[in-house]
């Protein structure tokens, strides 16, 4: 479809728009981390690197990081063995009821936070009788970091078919032979875009870990909520949520771009 100039000028108007929309509001939390005003006041009298100095001396801070950065190894984990199996379950094989069961496994991303939350803090504390703790925390962000990697997976084993495999196969390897060096090599960008983006999503993840986090469990989102209303922390909070912008935007850029450069190659 051609556009005439003018429809071009707007649809680059109208991006434009939603991206100010989008990233504007973050920008400012990035500038705030420098402003020198500790009332946070707008626009910033003055630019210094302070607030930064005092939240890497934040013992609460590097304990949350460290408490996220581990559920999120833990959560990425148990996805990747998790939504690799699902995925040849389903993907290579038929059976009845596989629609159904594929729409279980992806359902967890799909559904309200709090829902999600509320019933793993049922099924833990209710059914299991387990007391919550950084466990379940991890076993929780699980669920739905299971998603991405079954998703990408998925799609590439869709991609190559079965063809490459049975080659080898018929070629006298086994199939733990073939898996290991015909297919896991096939997979390895996917499964590496997957667990980046399973870590990202565990890492600022809020809702669910409210409700499964025992006491003493304080994930770095679960940190600035509690601090978010002090103002002696607000610049701190500032400083750290320009360090979550970052986590956040490296995994998924990365994770794009093994996808991109790998999608097309066998």
């Amino acid at each position: 479809m051609t556009l005439t100039r003018r429809g071009r000028l707007l649809l680059l108007g109208a991006v434009g728009f939603v991206l100010l929309v989008i990233y504007l509001p973050l920008m400012v939390v990035v500038v705030s981390s420098l402003n020198a005003d500790q009332t946070f006041g707008w626009p910033p009298s003055s630019l210094t690197l302070h607030w930064w100095k005092v939240a890497a001396a934040s013992q609460g801070a590097r304990h949350a990081i460290a408490t996220s950065v581990a559920v999120g190894l833990v959560a990425t984990a148990v996805a990747l063995v998790l939504g690799t199996l699902a995925s040849f379950a389903l993907v290579r094989h038929r059976f009845f009821g596989r629609d159904g069961i594929s729409l279980l496994i992806v359902l967890p991303i799909a559904l309200p936070g709090i829902v999600t939350g509320l019933a793993l803090n049922s099924a833990f504390t209710t059914v299991m009788g387990v007391g919550l703790s950084l466990w379940t925390v991890a076993i929780a962000h699980a669920t739905f970091c299971i998603v991405v990697v079954f998703n990408n997976v998925s799609a590439r084993l869709r991609q190559i078919g079965g063809n490459v495999e049975e080659a080898s196969l018929d070629l006298g390897a086994s199939r733990w032979t073939t898996f290991r060096l015909v297919t896991l090599p096939l997979l390895r960008t996917v499964l590496l875009a997957g667990a980046l983006l399973a870590f990202a999503l565990s890492f600022d993840e809020i809702v669910v870990t409210t409700f499964t986090a025992g006491n003493g469990v304080e994930t770095l989102p679960i940190w600035i909520f509690s601090n978010l209303f002090r103002p002696n922390q607000t610049p701190v909070i500032n400083v750290i949520g320009t360090v979550l912008i970052v986590v956040s935007f490296v995994p998924i850029y990365f994770s794009q771009k093994l996808v991109g450069t790998s999608g097309g190659r066998l």
